[in-house]
């Protein structure tokens, strides 16, 4: 894709990953899909990506590392409207609360609109989830905060740590019964100062191995640092969980993309098996090791 397009990264609508492109006002999806080549080479400078669907007013340059893709404006815009802030107290949606798994003893309490499904457990890469509760949005924000602090678990997992487990994972049934034993410690917690207004849900553990293709692919070893100017990254894409893109790179092995850090560059379309450039630096996927480049 080039010719003024962005990439705006990694969607999970459905059970199959999109890469989201937009120009303007105009957007267009990518569906990928397992075994098939991705390449493409990144020119120019990197630019804001914007907020809420706006165009940055600056067009400002962002930096190669920077997850976000967005200038110091535009993240505190984003993030004004977002649910996490919690300024839309009167948000008539129902939302749903989970339980998301992402390896031995990585696990969180979150929240998700009830329409969206399970897009945002596919979108920050839960390996296994269940649902807890459903109701108001507020509600559902105090459930949150009080199993947080009840069952002593954070309220995010950086990428790094869940890519640093992701290729050693224990079976699907100790997947399961770990989930299950969480489940069954926050339903115990009664006259915890939960809201009266949620309902609460039956355990239904749910396993995204094989979505995801973590299940059958092999262990990533590297992980991309961040896009230069004219630096290629190219490869087979072997497997896909949040935002990570997992490539198996002919003499490197599977090297994780993190399709946040390709948003706001102009790309062009190189082949899957181009492998010339020596500019896009790796850092060992669990490591602070750094290679020289990608090829």
């Amino acid at each position: 894709m080039s010719g003024g397009w962005w990439c705006d990264g990694v969607r999970w609508p459905g059970e199959a990953p999109e890469l989201g492109w937009s120009r303007g006002g105009d957007r267009r999806v990518s569906v990928l899909a397992y075994g098939a080549g991705i390449g493409f080479r990144a020119l120019g400078e990197r630019h804001c990506v914007g907020a809420r669907g706006n165009v940055c007013p600056l067009g400002a340059v962002v930096p190669g590392r920077s997850t976000g893709g967005r200038c110091a404006e535009c993240a505190r815009l984003d993030r004004a409207h977002s649910v996490a802030a919690d300024t839309m107290a009167d948000d008539p949606r129902t939302y749903r609360v989970y339980l998301a798994w992402f390896g031995p003893g990585m696990v969180k309490v979150g929240i998700t609109g009830e329409e969206r499904g399970a897009a945002r457990l596919r979108e920050q890469g839960a390996v296994v989830f269940s649902w807890l509760g459903r109701g108001p949005l507020m509600a559902a924000r105090r459930t949150e905060e009080v199993l947080r602090a009840a069952l002593g678990v954070p309220d995010r997992i950086s990428y790094a740590r869940k890519r640093a487990v992701r290729g050693r994972l224990p079976g699907a049934e100790e997947r399961a019964v770990e989930v299950a034993e969480l489940y069954g410690r926050a339903a115990r917690l009664e006259g915890d100062g939960r809201p009266e207004s949620l309902e609460r849900l039956p355990l239904d553990v749910v396993d995204q191995a094989e979505l995801f293709g973590i299940d059958r692919a092999p262990a990533p070893v590297r992980s991309v640092r961040e896009l230069v100017d004219g630096g290629v990254v190219a490869g087979r894409l072997v497997a896909a969980a949040g935002p990570d893109l997992h490539l198996a790179v002919d003499g490197v092995g599977v090297v994780v993309l993190d399709t946040r850090l390709i948003t706001g560059w102009d790309l062009a379309a190189v082949p899957a098996e181009a492998g010339s450039d020596v500019r896009v630096p790796l850092i060992d996927i669990g490591g602070a090791g750094v290679q020289g480049g990608l090829f």
